[in-house]
């Protein structure tokens, strides 16, 4: 038998396979097991990365067909090859997930194909192809087993991935349904729901809750939605569906307001279920192991400790926000609390991104937040309305907004709803990493004219007045 390994981890989605490599950068002998046959997790196969190559391709449709002629460009209407646009989303996965696959290779990791288990602490069981079944020795075990999508509270629904769809479906559609139905408000529904509507679909989203996107900052959350009407999706807020059918043809969805009213049936070609996703702990063993768990999540200490020693777990599989990027830092900082070193993730500088058009972005606190634990807070914004670049590029959609503490000026909340948000959230991140002030913000140049310089108006307006409103 060969020597065991110091680091096997169980899951090769952007956690798995970021921690997989900073164990092997650290010097660390790593083997990672996966059980789909491709690396790179949903992400990569079935979530963020073919998700934004449809959000582009269908948003470079929509500019040719509403948006060019405004800028003196006469295209005539376009015309959509869906097999195309799809073959451009599959050609992006491969890449990434090659890239893994090569990353895998120059870090000397060794790749187990089939589904992991733990058999007890230090080791791990691979069931592969026709029964075969290897067991893995360690010294430390990283349970990267991420998430699968979540159906409807209390309504069995059949997910066919051509009718009734989870988001795994709504990436492969091979014609654009006439009408769309989705059900949550959320992430996912609002993401994929964009790209069907500017396809060509009629999008209606039915949400429970009595706005957009849960936990998003209230005011943010009410301009999205009155921009993503305007590009005729419908809502129907504080909305319960009480039943999910599959017809002869297409589907029917029935929800019952909760202010009271009549329940209301929609029919559909495609219903997609968008209710959040749930952790993936499913026949991992950890039971067995003696890994606690909490809600269906791996209980932690908030560092990637289990409750059993030598076996860590990160990513959607445990506590926090179901974000690739938040996997990724507690995938580096495991890592380096194995190798004896001071790993650290800040999850209060964690930013999320909803890539609609336009985008919304936002890290730290709501203001919703803050006026619930009685801190008393600055509000600066500023409109994007009133930003040079932007009325350059016609797109003046949106505002951004920070939030800071009233008596030290330390930034605590920074939302951002406009083209590029995704991009121009950083500055806010690193200024909020490092503690400083909406002055700290304001009083540092910004090339002129960039959209950046929204975000510098509106520290203005936190800590003194904005120039250009």
């Amino acid at each position: 038998m060969s020597d065991p390994y110091d680091v096997v981890v169980i899951g090769s989605g952007p956690g798995g396979y970021v921690c997989a490599i900073k164990c092997a950068q650290l010097g660390l002998k790593t083997a990672i097991v996966e059980k789909e046959k491709t690396l790179g997790g949903t992400c990569l196969n079935i979530g963020c990365i073919p998700s934004k190559a449809l959000l582009h391709a269908s948003e470079m449709f929509a500019e040719a067909e509403h948006g060019l002629e405004k800028l003196g460009v006469m295209t005539g209407k376009p015309k959509l090859d869906l097999n195309a646009m799809l073959a451009h989303k599959d050609a992006v996965v491969k890449a990434n997930v090659d890239g893994v696959a090569f990353l895998m290779k120059k870090n000397k990791i060794d790749v187990h194909f089939g589904t992991g288990s733990i058999v007890t602490a230090g080791k791990v069981k691979v069931a592969g192809a026709k029964g075969a079944e290897t067991v893995l020795e360690t010294k430390n075990i990283v349970i990267a087993t991420g998430s699968v999508a979540g159906g409807i509270p209390g309504i069995e629904v059949e997910i066919d991935e051509k009718v009734i769809l989870t988001s795994t479906g709504a990436l492969a559609l091979p014609v654009v349904p006439k009408q769309m139905v989705v059900v949550g408000g959320g992430v996912i529904g609002l993401e994929l729901g964009s790209v069907w509507a500017r396809l060509g679909a009629k999008v209606t989203v039915v949400e429970f809750l009595d706005k957009i996107l849960g936990p998003m900052d209230s005011e943010i959350s009410r301009q999205a939605l009155r921009l993503l009407q305007k590009q005729g999706i419908e809502f129907h807020l504080s909305s319960k569906v009480t039943s999910v059918e599959k017809k002869s043809k297409g589907a029917s969805v029935t929800f019952e307001p909760l202010k009271g009213g009549e329940a209301k049936t929609l029919a559909a070609d495609a219903v997609l279920i968008a209710t959040g996703r749930l952790p993936f702990s499913e026949g991992l063993g950890v039971e067995v192991a003696g890994v606690t768990l909490a809600k269906g999540r791996v209980k932690t200490d908030g560092h990637g400790r289990t409750t059993v020693a030598g076996t860590w777990a990160i990513g959607d599989v445990i506590d926090g926000p179901m974000l690739a990027h938040k996997a990724e830092d507690e995938g580096i900082a495991v890592a380096e609390a194995i190798a004896g070193q001071k790993g650290h993730v800040n999850y209060s500088v964690i930013p999320s991104v909803v890539y609609t058009q336009p985008e919304i972005a936002s890290v730290g606190r709501s203001e919703e937040e803050l006026k619930a634990d009685g801190v008393a807070y600055v509000v600066g914004k500023f409109p994007f309305s009133a930003n040079g670049r932007a009325r350059a590029m016609n797109q003046t959609d949106g505002l951004v907004k920070i939030l800071a503490d009233k008596a030290t000026d330390r930034v605590l909340g920074v939302h951002v709803l406009g083209f590029g948000a995704g991009e121009l959230i950083h500055e806010a991140a690193v200024l909020m990493e490092f503690g400083g002030s909406s002055e700290d913000l304001a009083r540092t140049c910004h090339a002129h004219p960039t959209m950046s310089e929204a975000v510098r108006e509106a520290a203005l307006g936190t800590f003194a007045k904005s120039i250009h409103i």
